[in-house]
């Protein structure tokens, strides 16, 4: 069965010859996303070919939907699912992202939107397991450990360093960089810090509907540092935001994390690992970023790659464990200080 008709079956009967079916610009994964526009209103089919391949109680976008529901983060509704077509139907929250808002506000407005968010944010990372997600399930059984952050380090080595770069960097310092790598994730490696976090909490992945913030692609949440997601939102690939107002926003969230008893740390210890989570974190991204473009062919986020290094600098410039790291960058990181 082609794949609108798989779709129209998600609707009642006398609709589905009624329904316009458009395709809407997806992300870097495998899944296609529709608006579905019916006699009444709209939804969002979600087409995705894992979902065939695993158990509905297995899935973990439905997992994670339902432990942040459960726990009052606003996540799109579910409508329906058709599981033998890896299709799930969803309500429709718009097409306003948080990238699209922050060029129309004006500072105070905008550090009161980042707060809201923040706020959003430590209520995930408050979650803790209940009856219908334990410990033992996704995502508290998923961390950021040695292997899944070294696995990043790698992709960025092999796809920006060995490909979009390559010839930048030769095989001694990047066999010298990886070994400067796997000290930085013996630093962020802390399970007694870990909380809950979306994995992806950027711009493009917060919807603002009905003026409330709607979060969306957070099926591949897992245990970390608190410093992960804040990274995420505030060294953010898609937006830069004013440097006083990461600082400030940055003392909001620790205190958050304080007065809620989500961390031990003190404030000097939750910047000195925000810096190291966010050099780990836009390396990541940088990697992400090269493979789309060189070898998936999608230049849409090559203008990110810049963007994303340009961050770099700033946490090599005043935490003396990248130093290392930071000079073997050097080729393709202009303005490291010496």
């Amino acid at each position: 069965m082609e794949l609108p008709e798989s779709i129209r079956l998600l609707f009642p009967p006398e609709e589905r010859a009624l329904l316009d079916i458009s395709t809407i610009k997806g992300d870097a994964s495998n899944r296609q996303y529709f608006r579905v526009t019916g006699p009444g209103d709209t939804s969002v089919v979600c087409a995705d070919p894992a979902f065939r391949a695993i158990a509905t109680k297995d899935y973990p976008f439905l997992i994670v939907r339902g432990l942040f529901a459960r726990h009052g983060v606003r996540v799109p509704k579910l409508l329906g699912m058709a599981h033998e077509a890896g299709l799930l139907r969803l309500e429709d929250c718009g097409d306003l992202m948080l990238q699209d808002e922050v060029p129309l506000l004006e500072r105070d407005r905008l550090s009161e939107r980042y707060r809201q968010i923040i706020d959003l944010l430590v209520r995930i990372q408050s979650i803790r397991p209940d009856e219908k997600t334990p410990e033992s399930a996704i995502p508290f059984s998923l961390s950021f450990d040695h292997e899944k952050l070294m696995f990043e380090f790698d992709f960025f080595i092999e796809h920006a360093l060995k490909g979009y770069f390559s010839g930048k960097l030769d095989d001694r310092a990047i066999a010298e960089l990886r070994n400067e790598f796997v000290a930085i994730t013996g630093l962020l490696v802390l399970p007694e810090h870990f909380v809950l976090n979306h994995r992806d909490f950027h711009s493009r992945n917060i919807m603002l509907f009905c003026d409330e913030p709607v979060i969306i692609d957070f099926q591949d949440a897992r245990l970390g540092l608190p410093q992960y997601d804040a990274v995420s939102l505030l060294r953010d690939s898609y937006v830069r935001l004013d440097p006083g107002m990461v600082n400030e926003l940055k003392r909001y969230h620790f205190n958050q994390l304080i007065r809620l008893g989500l961390t031990s740390m003190d404030e000097a210890e939750y910047l000195r690992l925000f810096d190291l989570m966010a050099f780990q974190r836009n390396v990541k991204a940088v990697g992400t970023f090269c493979y789309q473009t060189t070898v998936v062919g999608n230049h849409a986020f090559e203008p990110s790659i810049a963007a994303t290094l340009s961050y770099l600098r700033e946490y090599i410039d005043v935490q003396p464990e990248l130093a290392a790291a930071g000079a073997l960058l050097g080729p393709i990181i202009p303005g490291i200080s010496r």
